[in-house]
């Protein structure tokens, strides 16, 4: 009998799991920007790729996408409108370092690649969809 009610709690509880999971998504009929639980690690030099995706899939590849930290002025890293980049917006230490993967876009994936990262591009990114209002955020921390 307590085998069976174990069974049962266990059962109960994944269901709890699962709904706490897609409440969001059922209530708001919008699909969530997921990124990373934990800090990326990088070492200075290397390309990074910073994940951020909308669960379930959707398309982004109209929308306005936005990699912004906060600690930077200008705040942007990445900015594009209809899957077209707006360099001029950019902070300077990131022109011609970032990109989404464009072919992606369709399928929700807005993660971002930062190439040969540098010290100082340690910090707090967010991911954001101004027109779906959603966002996520990335901790990068970038050693030797």
């Amino acid at each position: 009998m307590t085998e069976l009610h174990n069974a049962k709690m266990r059962h109960f509880n994944h269901l709890a799991i699962l709904s706490m999971i897609n409440y969001d998504y059922l209530f708001s009929g919008q699909p969530q920007l997921i990124g990373p639980s934990q800090a990326l690690v990088a070492r200075a030099g290397d390309d990074v790729i910073l994940p951020c995706h909308l669960e379930p899939a959707y398309d982004v590849s109209t929308k306005t996408l936005e990699w912004t930290r906060s600690s930077l002025d200008p705040r942007f890293v990445y900015v594009s409108r209809a899957s077209q980049e707006i360099e001029k917006l950019k902070d300077p230490s990131f022109k011609g370092r970032t990109s989404v993967f464009v072919n992606e876009l369709k399928y929700g994936n807005i993660s971002l690649k930062i190439s040969k990262v540098k010290f100082d591009d340690t910090g707090t990114y967010k991911c954001f969809i101004p027109e779906m209002e959603k966002e996520a955020f990335v901790e990068l921390v970038v050693g030797k």
